[in-house]
């Protein structure tokens, strides 16, 4: 009788497995004839990856192993890194009290009085004192641009230069005040110079390359104009916006961080992660590698050693190397597989371990952040995903819920193609519309 159990719940077992097995394979058949139905796609290099959250299985791979240009796909990287070394909140500023002066030290903390975030509590903390103050702006080492950035978007604000104590996203906000110019910080209204001989026909305001004057066109400001452009950044810039921000004496050091230095914490983690992912905002995603290098203890704020260690001590069993050079995907000296890609979104997945909490960080298609057009509109998205987008490449990796309710991972990424990026959405939109309609 006890074999004849065995044997049947043996029987069902198997019946169970081949079923799955057999289910598979068709949504891989169904899966690659959608996929292959895209004609103009042999112009251009496409990588696909969907896998199976529940079975732990690789439902279908086109490419899957090649490495693609990743742009801001890099920021998933930058992500995973935040969950496993500043899980609950972002340290802002490190410090020492010694006698009547209190000494401080940047991290790289993004949120330090960002526009958006409004990081206040290490801002407070300083102006609240009432020892004298000293910045030392010795910890960071690496280049004001990430490695390969391109030098002529100094302009453009996706661009900002890398410090260890960002001030206010180190941007200058301009706008119209009552037909004024008016700059954020506001310490630059007086490197605000009207050309007479522009005979450009929109308003936008330039910077020139090498130093903090902004040149802007002798015609009627609009009413609706608002611009931000990088500033040049060095200490006496920053102790200027300190001093003017805080409304007292900060002063200059020349000291060694020491290893007994204090923390002071500024936002919670995941306000700053979701400004990063939403939006896909370069700036965050740079400095939180130094915030990074900060955790780990390291000698010094420096992204290349940050992200060494990353991939050394977190990241060394992914199914190919990558290649990661920036925390933004500005350089196109990111280079990443579908696969790895895959690998990188469960670790996220099991991480978090909690959907609600992963998606609402991360943008939803039709719904909001860089996936909000490109789906259709809807209060209930379907895919959770990171986009990124340089000139010519286009990819979109993340999580599609189907319409029965499992979740698959996903990497779609476009590379070397001429035609309109959004010919380019609007095919991955197609494929992942029908995953979530038929599975």
């Amino acid at each position: 009788m006890v074999k004849s159990i065995l044997k049947t719940s043996l029987y069902f077992t198997l019946f169970i497995m081949l079923a799955g097995c057999s289910a598979q394979k068709r949504m891989k058949r169904q899966v690659s004839r959608v996929f292959e139905a895209n004609k103009t796609a042999k112009q251009y290099h496409t990588g696909f990856a969907l896998y199976d959250i529940a079975s732990k299985k690789m439902i279908f791979e086109s490419e899957a192993d090649h490495y693609f240009t990743p742009a801001s796909n890099t920021k998933l990287f930058t992500f995973y890194a935040g969950l496993m070394l500043i899980p609950d909140s972002v340290p802002s500023l490190r410090y020492v009290i010694k006698g009547d002066s209190l000494i401080f030290w940047g991290t790289g903390d993004p949120s330090f009085l960002q526009s958006r975030l409004k990081g206040l509590k290490a801002f407070e903390f300083l102006k609240s004192s009432d020892k004298k103050l000293f910045f030392a702006p010795v910890r960071y080492t690496g280049a004001l641009f990430g490695k390969g950035w391109a030098w002529d978007d100094y302009n453009d604000d996706y661009q900002a230069e890398i410090t260890e104590l960002p001030l206010m996203n180190n941007v200058l906000s301009l706008s119209n005040d009552h037909g004024r110019l008016k700059a954020v910080p506001r310490l630059f209204n007086d490197c605000l110079f009207r050309d007479s001989l522009s005979a450009s026909k929109v308003f936008k305001v330039q910077r020139d390359l090498d130093r903090n004057s902004f040149h802007y066109p002798s015609q009627v400001i609009p009413d609706l104009y608002s611009q931000e452009i990088p500033y040049k950044t060095n200490p006496a810039i920053t102790l200027a916006i300190l001093r003017d921000t805080l409304g007292k004496p900060v002063s200059i050091i020349d000291l060694k961080m020491p290893v007994a230095a204090k923390t002071i914490y500024n936002m919670k983690s995941d306000s700053v992660f979701k400004a990063m992912l939403l939006p896909s905002d370069n700036f965050i995603a740079e400095q939180l590698l130094l915030v990074y290098a900060n955790q780990l203890g390291l000698e010094s704020l420096n992204s290349t050693q940050a992200i060494a260690t990353i991939l050394k001590n977190e990241l060394s069993d992914l199914p190919d190397a990558p290649r990661w050079v920036d925390g933004s995907g500005l350089s196109r000296g990111n280079l990443f597989t579908p696969r790895t890609l895959v690998k990188l979104l469960e670790k996220i997945y099991t991480t978090v371990n909690n959907t609600e909490r992963l998606y609402a960080m991360l943008p939803a298609g039709g719904n909001r952040g860089t996936l909000k057009n490109a789906y259709p509109k809807t209060d209930q998205p379907f895919i959770f995903a990171k986009t990124g987008t340089l000139s010519n490449n286009h990819n979109q990796s993340g999580y599609v819920v189907t319409k029965k309710g499992k979740t698959y991972i996903y990497s779609f990424m476009n590379n070397n193609f001429v035609i309109q990026t959004a010919d380019v959405r609007q095919e991955m939109a197609r494929v992942m519309t029908y995953i979530h309609d038929h599975f």
